[in-house]
């Protein structure tokens, strides 16, 4: 018997237009045919964990790879553990422009954005780690 995933579940859904920012940047660094986004999870951050994404070359074998919108993304199997059915979005107002991420794992997450807690995970605020006004991610 076959167990079948919906993508939904094991993946990580990029915006058209966070696909596009992604596409030109790839352009402008001249690895655009070679390297693929790498989005992951680290230790770190008032949250507790730390989102990352960096263009990578170097595909694993356990990692998680797929296509959207003409932009190949990798994930290891450890961070899709905490963002798997995330979104990557490219927002710009007026505070700036910039990539963000909608995870519904995440039970909190700081004000900047950049780090967030699961449930189960210790409270980083609790531990005299929060984020305070200026977040310095």
């Amino acid at each position: 018997m076959e167990l079948a995933l919906t993508e939904a579940t094991t993946t990580i859904t990029l915006t058209e237009i966070a696909a596009q920012k992604l596409g030109v940047i790839l352009d402008q660094k001249g690895v655009k045919d070679t390297h693929a986004l790498r989005v992951f999870v680290k230790g770190g951050g008032c949250g507790g964990m730390q989102y990352g994404m960096t263009f990578d070359d170097n595909v694993q074998e356990s990692d998680e790879v797929y296509t959207q919108h003409g932009m190949r993304v990798v994930v290891d199997p450890t961070s899709m553990f905490y963002i798997a059915g995330a979104s990557i979005d490219y927002v710009d107002n007026l505070m700036g422009g910039g990539f963000h991420i909608e995870n519904p794992n995440a039970v909190s997450s700081c004000g900047c954005g950049s780090s967030f807690r699961t449930a189960g995970a210790p409270e980083a605020a609790a531990a005299g780690g929060g984020c305070g006004s200026g977040c310095g991610h």
